[in-house]
């Protein structure tokens, strides 16, 4: 519960249900409310990719650079599935 103050009263609410009771034996009170600070908004880039990159051919344009990943597309007991991206055209292949 917290303290509030009408003109006339004194009195502690609850934050959650709203219960109020009325305290007169309270004489001093000071109320401070506290500012929520905004957590900003995050921007990803669209063509920045943070993944490591390897040496494999592209099967479309050649190149000999990709980025790669895993990912798990079976069953958990079968190995994960590996993901290439090319750092020049950006097509993506997988391996199994």
């Amino acid at each position: 519960m917290v303290p509030k103050k009408s003109r006339k009263n004194i009195y502690m609410k609850c934050t959650r249900c709203g219960h109020e009771e009325k305290r007169n034996d309270i004489k001093d009170v000071k109320i401070v409310e506290k500012e929520k600070k905004d957590k900003g908004v995050f921007v990803f880039e669209k063509d920045k990719l943070e993944l490591p990159i390897t040496k494999k051919m592209c099967p479309k344009c050649e190149n000999t650079r990709a980025y790669y990943f895993l990912r798990q597309t079976r069953a958990a007991d079968e190995p994960p599935t590996q993901f290439f991206k090319c750092t020049k055209c950006g097509y993506v292949w997988r391996e199994y």
